[in-house]
């Protein structure tokens, strides 16, 4: 049916962003659900969406917790250590073990041939697949602000480009950001048609690729737990300090790679 060609291809486009959170090889898990979708009775398109989200797990079968490149203090003021440490440790660990309990579930449905639990599994994969590459993301494209410049590069032009300047673009990626409705994400993604910058936001923990097509440079996470013990519910100060702590280093890798 539509719907499961487009849970497909949501599923084959997530599967392909997580590739780069972690390295895929071939697993006994996955091995097992590639093996059964050959003579199962499970509808083609969920097949496929299956075998792409099992197939994303790493070695062993099991999504980790990545170690921050530096350390829960060195954000401060921006971010506190209080709040790096409940964010990545409580909330960001969650949607990993979640995650990797899901994908549990669904290779016994898988082999069990059994379809409606691999249909009402969808949500918890999405959501808790999509928390872990965005909070991966985003604790990637944080620096301490003493390493936090934006050089001349690529990734300057190509921002002034589309924007007029760099503040033009903080700007508009911060309205956005400030604006989304609940909990979400406010994002500077690159679009491969068009060949520019784009702001863009996405609800709750969808990722921005498999939902927009557009490749993530630079993520800001607006859901409260990110910034309520420093910032309460003012969200526009949260937004607004935050840019002192973006790793424009890493941005522009990201761009570099999505241009080319």
């Amino acid at each position: 049916t539509t719907k499961h060609k487009q849970e497909s291809e949501k599923a084959d486009k997530i599967k392909r962003s997580m590739s780069g959170v972690a390295k895929k090889i071939i697993n006994p898990m996955s091995l097992r659900a590639a093996l059964n979708l050959q003579s199962s009775k499970i509808p083609e398109q969920l097949a496929k969406s299956s075998a792409a989200f099992l197939s994303s797990a790493p070695s062993g079968g099991k999504h980790t917790l990545p170690d921050l490149s530096y350390d829960y203090a060195a954000l401060e003021p921006c971010v506190s250590a209080e709040t790096m440490t409940i964010h990545h440790t409580k909330h960001h660990n969650t949607y990993v073990t979640n995650l990797n309990a899901s994908l549990e579930k669904l290779d016994a449905a898988v082999s069990a041939g059994d379809v409606s639990s691999i249909i009402g599994l969808q949500g918890a994969l999405k959501f808790n697949g999509g928390g872990h590459l965005n909070h991966t993301l985003f604790w990637e494209n944080l620096a301490p602000a003493a390493d936090s410049e934006l050089k001349d590069g690529p990734l300057k032009d190509a921002i002034i480009a589309k924007f007029g300047s760099f503040d033009a673009m903080k700007a508009d990626v911060s309205a956005m950001s400030v604006a989304v409705q609940g909990s979400g994400w406010g994002w500077l993604g690159y679009d491969s048609k068009s060949k520019q910058i784009v702001a863009a936001t996405c609800a709750n923990q969808d990722p921005l690729q498999a939902t927009t097509g557009l490749v993530p440079l630079l993520g800001i996470d607006v859901w409260e737990h990110a910034y309520y013990v420093d910032y309460r519910n003012v969200r526009p100060d949260y937004v607004k300090a935050v840019w002192d702590v973006i790793n424009w280093d890493v941005v522009e890798k990201r761009f570099i790679a999505a241009s080319q």
